[in-house]
Formats: structure tokens, C-alpha cells, sequence
């Protein structure tokens, strides 16, 4: 029997030990029923099996299950290698290159599937790859990547909620960390030293966040305690990861409470480092919560969020902040605009990166703020015709249900789409011209 005792200073300094014991945890004591895993997950742990390797459906997969959810992904774990699952499945890739994973594809549907890996600080020392674990000189993991057993396997996950294994043909769940219990509990906690584990990986402290915004649960008071104070240590992992974990931070139908927990624990500093400037400054959020709620909502009814629209909320103030500053040190008020959104998306991409694909469609629903009133003539029909028009409009919404600028334009626009050409006609009539017309200017005489 699987038994293991982990000693660890805790953030008050005392001793504490933990022992996770392998615990097997029959049918009729679990609500983990076959009719809730997809049918290409159930193929592909039957196939493992029946070529005579253990597999298991693991991690958000079993716990979402046991919470009475339902799961958008299935991942597995198997001691296959994964040359080994790659060979049993025509319809798979392998992916990585240090560890490698593999994704089997049926039609949309990805099944993860990832061989159980190990403790590299405790393999051979003639190893072949003696450099499988280095860490950096604040304690991140460079570098992990050694197969082991499924008892390993599971004592390096994160979170006990997460080390949770699901057996298809006996139809047991496999606890090794006392995940069962603090999934009743409604709790995470990271399996080993808090401290230890956010340093080896800071993106922890992320994961700590949005899965318990997700799951509505407490973080543990021993996983929570390290979490202030390590929050800068997230400067150190590269933009373009962090820009994914703001897509799941805020894409996963929980973005205000997420965002409530970032800013308790400090770690919407790292993320958002000039927006959190200029809130402590005075620049309000109330729009930042505001697109977070319809942001939650749309999600909530199976629709699509866009990138470019979350972060174009999420870096508003800091934009207000420098827009505002630059006027008032006498710049022009559209060459003001321009070059705040420089230095704002120029400062942001230090801290998570921006691909063009959505830094540019993010400018377009800034710059169309200042288009949206100017209605006259034929500008309004200009600015409709606009690509990004739709998003700008429904930003300008924002604005006003925020209480930034007073409510009127954005009903304007909404009954502009609406009616006839005629209506549109008569509603651009009743806003009057731009002023005075100019005189036209004499041609001069021709010499003769």
C-alpha cells in the first residue's frame, strides 16, 4: 500500500508533516458515473486498457464529476510512453518536445493523454538527462520532466482536488492526497510546502484563483498565506504565458469574482500593472466590472467572448489616466489619444503580451469612442460601416450602464440600427448640421 509522510515549514514557521495514503474508493461510495464521461474519453482509456496499460481519467475531469458538473475537457494518465499511445491511435499528435503529451482528435474533441510522470529530483543519478529538474535562482521549475509512477504522478499535481483518479474498469476513484475530503470541505489546497510549490511555479497562485472563483470554494488558510507576498514573483514568467492565464482568468464565466480574488491576493498587479496604478489614483473600475458581469453573462449563455473586448476594458483606466494627463500637459486631444494607447499597450506587452491579432481590433474600440458622437451627414453611416463598429458600440454601452458618461448615445445608436432608412434619415435631420457652412472661396479670374 502506497503510504508517503511530507514534512514542511509553514508560513508561521512550525513544523507540519502530511501523509498521503493511496486510497481506493468503490462504485457505490462515488456519484462518477461512465454516462458522464464523452465517448471518445471512454474509447480511449478502454483502448489503453485492453492493450494492457493502466489509464485513468484524472484531474478536472473526475472532480467536476464528483461536484455534480460536467466537464468541457477529459484528460488522462497512463505508464503507455507516449510513443506508445501515439502508435495505438491513427488520430493522434504528439505535442512538446521536452515532455511529450498527446492529443488524440476526434472531430472538435481533444483527449489529452500524458504518461504519469515522477520526482526528478529523486531519479537515478546516471540518469541519461541529468538536467530534467533545474530551478532558477527565485526557486521556479525550469525544467521537470521525468516519468514515474502513478503515486508520483499524483503528488506532483497542485491541488489535492486535482489528484484525483477514475478507474473505468473497476469503476473506483483513486485518492492519494485527501482530495475527497476537501472536495466536501469546499477548500484547495496545494499537496506539499505552499511556499515551496508557488516559487517552483508562480502560475499556482493564478490557478489557486480561478479555481476557486470557479468552484466557489475557500483557499486553504496554509496555501492562502504565501500568496501577497509572492505575487511579484509572477514578473518572471513570460508574457506570453500570462496572456493565456488572463484568457482562462476571465474567459470561464467567473471573471468579477476572479477579478475580486486578484486584487485581495495582489496578483492583479503583476497582470494588469498599469490599470492597478491608476485605480490606486482614483480612476474608478466600475467599468471594469461591468464588462466582467455581461462578460460572465454571455458565457453563461453558450456565447463567445472575444479577447481584444475583455482586455480593452482591463486596460481603460490606465488609458483614461494617461489620455487625461497628456491634455493636460497641452497635447491635442486625438494625437493625446493616440499616443497614450501607445505607451499603455507598450507597457502592458512587458507584462502579458498582446498578439496584433487582438492589440489592433483593441485600438480600433478605443479610437471609435471618440467617432460614436460625431453623428453629422454621413458620419454615421461611416462609423456603422466600420469592421469594428459592433464591438465598439457594445463598449460604449459599458461606458454608460458603468455610469462613466451620461446615458443618450448609446440608445441613439441602438435605434439608429434598428429603423428604416427613413427613420435613419430623420433622426440624423433632427441632430442638425455641424454648424454654419463654410463659403466657397471665388475662383480666381483667368488672366487674359
Amino acid at each position: 500500500m502506497f503510504k508517503r509522510l511530507l514534512s514542511y515549514v509553514s508560513g508561521n514557521g512550525k513544523k507540519k508533516a502530511r501523509t498521503y495514503q493511496r486510497r481506493e474508493i468503490p462504485r457505490d461510495q462515488h456519484n462518477v458515473s461512465r454516462s458522464a464521461i464523452s465517448e471518445p474519453a471512454k474509447k480511449v482509456l478502454s483502448r489503453l486498457n485492453n492493450a494492457g496499460y493502466e489509464a485513468y481519467l484524472v484531474g478536472g475531469g473526475v472532480r467536476d464529476i464528483l461536484l455534480g458538473g460536467k466537464p468541457k475537457d477529459f484528460d488522462i494518465a497512463t505508464n503507455a510512453t507516449p510513443e506508445e499511445v501515439h502508435d495505438l491511435f491513427r488520430n493522434s499528435r504528439l505535442i512538446g518536445r521536452r515532455f511529450r503529451i498527446v492529443h488524440v482528435l476526434f472531430g472538435r474533441e481533444v483527449i489529452e493523454v500524458t504518461t504519469f510522470r515522477g520526482n526528478a529530483a529523486e531519479a537515478e543519478d546516471d540518469s541519461d538527462d541529468d538536467d530534467d529538474r533545474r530551478t532558477s535562482e527565485h526557486g521556479l521549475l525550469l525544467r521537470d520532466n521525468v516519468y514515474g509512477s502513478q503515486e508520483e504522478d499524483a503528488l506532483r499535481r497542485d491541488f489535492t482536488v486535482n489528484a484525483l483518479y477514475y478507474c473505468i474498469r473497476d469503476f473506483t476513484v483513486v485518492d492519494f492526497a485527501n482530495g475527497l475530503e476537501d472536495l466536501k470541505n469546499r477548500q484547495m489546497r496545494l499537496i506539499g510546502d505552499p511556499e515551496t510549490r508557488y516559487r517552483e511555479d508562480p502560475v499556482r497562485m493564478l490557478r489557486a484563483v480561478r479555481f476557486a472563483a470557479k468552484l466557489g470554494f475557500d483557499i486553504e488558510p496554509e496555501t492562502e498565506a504565501p500568496i501577497r507576498e509572492l505575487a511579484p514573483l509572477l514578473t518572471h514568467i513570460p508574457p506570453a504565458r500570462l496572456f493565456e492565464e488572463v484568457l482562462k482568468l476571465f474567459s470561464a464565466g467567473h471573471g468579477e469574482a476572479t477579478y475580486d480574488l486578484l486584487s485581495e491576493y495582489n496578483l492583479l498587479a503583476p497582470l494588469f500593472p498599469e490599470t492597478v496604478q491608476a485605480i490606486d489614483n482614483g480612476e474608478p473600475d466600475e467599468l471594469i466590472r461591468k464588462a466582467l458581469r455581461n462578460t460572465d453573462a454571455r458565457i453563461a449563455k453558450g456565447k463567445s467572448v472575444t479577447p481584444y473586448f475583455l482586455f480593452a476594458a482591463m486596460l481603460w483606466p490606465a488609458l483614461q489616466a494617461e489620455w487625461r494627463k497628456r491634455q493636460d500637459n497641452g497635447e491635442p486631444v486625438q494625437p493625446a489619444l493616440h499616443q497614450a494607447i501607445a505607451k499603455v499597450i507598450g507597457r502592458q506587452v512587458q507584462a502579458t503580451s498582446i498578439p496584433k491579432r487582438f492589440s489592433g481590433p483593441m485600438k480600433e474600440i478605443w479610437e471609435l469612442q471618440m467617432r460614436l458622437p460625431r453623428r453629422q451627414g454621413k458620419r454615421a453611416f461611416v462609423t456603422m460601416s466600420h469592421p469594428r463598429f459592433r464591438a465598439a458600440y457594445d463598449f460604449l454601452l459599458v461606458r454608460e450602464e458603468s455610469g462613466e458618461i451620461e446615458p443618450g448615445l448609446g440608445q441613439w445608436w441602438t435605434e439608429f440600427q434598428e429603423t428604416d432608412e427613413r427613420g435613419q434619415e430623420r433622426m440624423l435631420t433632427q441632430l442638425g448640421t455641424d454648424g454654419p457652412k463654410k463659403r466657397r472661396r471665388k475662383k480666381p479670374a483667368k488672366k487674359s
